[in-house]
């Protein structure tokens, strides 16, 4: 190992570990909420349906909001949204707990979401600025662990602090973490700085930092569609997971959130192996069409082919792997795919295909379930994957002709005397 990798190297651990705690706070904080339902349904005296569009407008503003942050994060730098972001995440959630009515709750709940917004084109314009490139896919798997490890952490933490000392006790104390976590970022600010990107940002023609151009460009829009595909299995093998395995083989909900719970295990290690090969393979695309088909066909296997608990269950976990796998290759996918200076811009658009997926699909899901049609909902998650895997190999593939083409282009202009 080189000199001046093994200095580099204590340089990433300490980038990755930033952006990755502040992918923690972003989501440990979307599901706070969710997980005080029962209490603020009889605080508030409202149903259930009025609690879901409170997070309804949180989610709904992080979508639109998530392509105008990428652009401010190019134009700003990546450090400043990033630490603005998670201030006002954390202001919001602290407030929540002062909050009178639901009227309030969903007006912070918008704040929330403007805050949401910055973590995926912040994140990344600082990783893919700052990692080495020989470990950026590892980069990318820890930074999406720690969003996972984050919607585990937050049911255990805001129940065991209401049990404690009262919901609104717990919402500002976990808001107060996500206050001292904004200025610890505020203190190693100089470790995120990416100047030397927006340097060369402005020195660029603005017909090519233009962004209309670059997120309609067939390759971003591509990643787009797979990240919205994505988000419409994620929510087949997730949220509606156990109502779909209670309804199709009579399971207990008990055993159907331990499958639920073995998808997410399978899931969190899948993405570290994933890192692995991500770093390890240049073709992407094939990474991510192995895991997918993997994961399609066991959705398939689970939804159609009766049989025992412990098999089914391990079946529910191997899926969870495969996706996870998947996850650090596909953020490559979008790096490569990014134009020089435009990351921010880049991944705000196509992550904001996650949320939109995440809107528009549960409404399809429940419907299949009420009208006793279970079955197809692991029918649904295995199209959509088999989808995405087509767009996976279009963008993996026109990017691989790009590089050789920049190759052939440089051998050229090396030749000329």
């Amino acid at each position: 190992m080189s000199t001046a990798a093994a200095a580099a190297r204590p340089q990433d651990v300490k980038v990755i570990g930033l952006v990755s705690a502040a992918h923690f706070m972003s989501h440990f904080y979307q599901l706070v909420l969710p997980s005080l339902f029962p209490l603020l349904k009889v605080t508030f005296g409202v149903d259930y349906a009025e609690l879901g569009v409170v997070m309804t407008l949180m989610y709904a503003t992080s979508a639109l909001m998530q392509t105008p942050a990428g652009m401010l994060v190019d134009r700003l730098g990546a450090t400043r949204v990033l630490i603005g972001g998670l201030g006002l995440y954390a202001s919001a959630v602290t407030l929540y707990g002062l909050a009178p009515n639901i009227w309030v709750l969903g007006l912070l709940a918008v704040v929330a979401g403007f805050g949401n917004c910055v973590f995926h084109p912040s994140d990344y314009a600082i990783m893919t600025a700052r990692v080495g490139a020989n470990r950026l896919g590892r980069a990318y798997g820890v930074h999406n662990l720690g969003g996972s490890f984050g919607w585990v952490a937050a049911p255990i933490s805001v129940l065991a602090l209401t049990s404690l000392f009262g919901w609104r006790a717990a919402l500002s104390i976990l808001g107060g973490v996500g206050l001292a976590l904004t200025l610890y970022l505020i203190v190693e600010r100089a470790a995120l700085k990416t100047e030397g990107r927006t340097r060369q940002r402005r020195s660029e023609p603005a017909r090519e930092r233009a962004p209309l151009p670059i997120i309609l460009s067939r390759p971003i829009l591509l990643c787009f569609g797979y990240y919205l595909l994505l988000a419409v299995a994620t929510a087949g093998l997730q949220p509606f997971l156990p109502s779909s395995l209670v309804a199709a083989w009579g399971l207990s909900f008990a055993v159907a959130n331990s499958a639920l719970t073995g998808f997410l295990i399978g899931s969190s290690a899948g993405i570290f192996a994933g890192g692995v090969a991500a770093d390890r393979f240049a073709r992407h695309e094939i990474i991510v069409a192995i895991g997918l088909t993997s994961a399609g066909v066991l959705a398939l296997v689970i939804g159609f082919l009766p049989m025992p608990v412990p098999p089914l269950v391990l079946c529910v976990a191997a899926a969870g792997f495969a996706v996870g796998t998947t996850t650090p290759s596909r953020d490559m996918l979008v790096r490569r795919a990014a134009p020089s200076g435009a990351t921010g811009k880049v991944f705000g658009f196509v992550y904001s295909g996650l949320d939109l997926g995440s809107a528009v699909t549960p409404p399809f899901l429940g419907l299949l379930i009420d009208h006793q049609l279970p079955r197809l909902v692991f029918v649904a998650v295995a199209a959509a994957m088999f989808l995405a895997i087509s767009t996976a190999v279009v963008v993996g593939s026109q990017s691989a002709g790009d590089s050789r083409e920049r190759g052939r282009r440089g051998a050229a202009a090396a030749s000329q005397p």
